[in-house]
């Protein structure tokens, strides 16, 4: 085991590339936790209903409910496809690399998600001024490599055979770079 830290410490990283085509697709495919949060909002709604009405609900009333909840999961599958943001990281040479991300919006999905022609261009303009690449440095601990940003300090882990990068994005999403070269 220590053999094996002490390798992959020595290995340079010059001249490789990791990419993910969507490192939000993780996130956005988690069609259980969708599933199980619009459950507890039925759940909710039903209660809150019936303790306003002081009497059970029928059927009709039920109905109703489930088409609401049934719209609420349709749109949680549209925004699935609204949002892509690909991330490649370069290393060119033993301290420097370059990180690209791009990120595209589906101009029809937010359409049939109900966002505003204004807010749809508003967004769109935003991204375009976002730079696509930038320069980092970073620094290998083991398998832990740090990508340091500006001032942000963002810690890697790479995987014992060198062909995958595992991170985190604001926190709590997972993602995981696959090696190209």
């Amino acid at each position: 085991m220590m053999a094996n830290a002490s390798v992959s410490a020595q290995t340079s990283l010059k001249g490789r590339v990791y990419h993910n085509p969507n490192i939000m697709e993780k996130v956005m495919n988690q069609e259980a936790d969708i599933d199980k949060e619009i459950a507890e909002a039925r759940s909710k709604a039903i209660a809150k209903k019936e303790k306003e009405k002081g009497r059970k609900l029928t059927q009709k009333e039920t109905a109703e409910l489930d088409k609401a909840m049934a719209d609420a999961k349709k749109q949680a599958q549209i925004a699935k496809k609204a949002l892509t943001m690909a991330l490649t990281i370069e290393f060119t040479s033993a301290t420097d690399g370059v990180m690209k991300q791009k990120t595209k919006v589906d101009d029809d999905a937010l359409k049939t998600m109900g966002v505003g022609w204004l807010k749809r261009k508003a967004i769109k303009a935003s991204l375009a001024l976002m730079p696509e690449s930038h320069k980092v440095k970073y620094e290998v601990k083991g398998n832990k490599v740090i990508v340091i940003d500006d001032k942000e300090r963002d810690t890697l882990t790479l995987s014992n055979d060198g062909k995958a990068l595992s991170g985190t994005f604001d926190k709590d999403t997972k993602y995981t770079l696959k090696r190209t070269k």
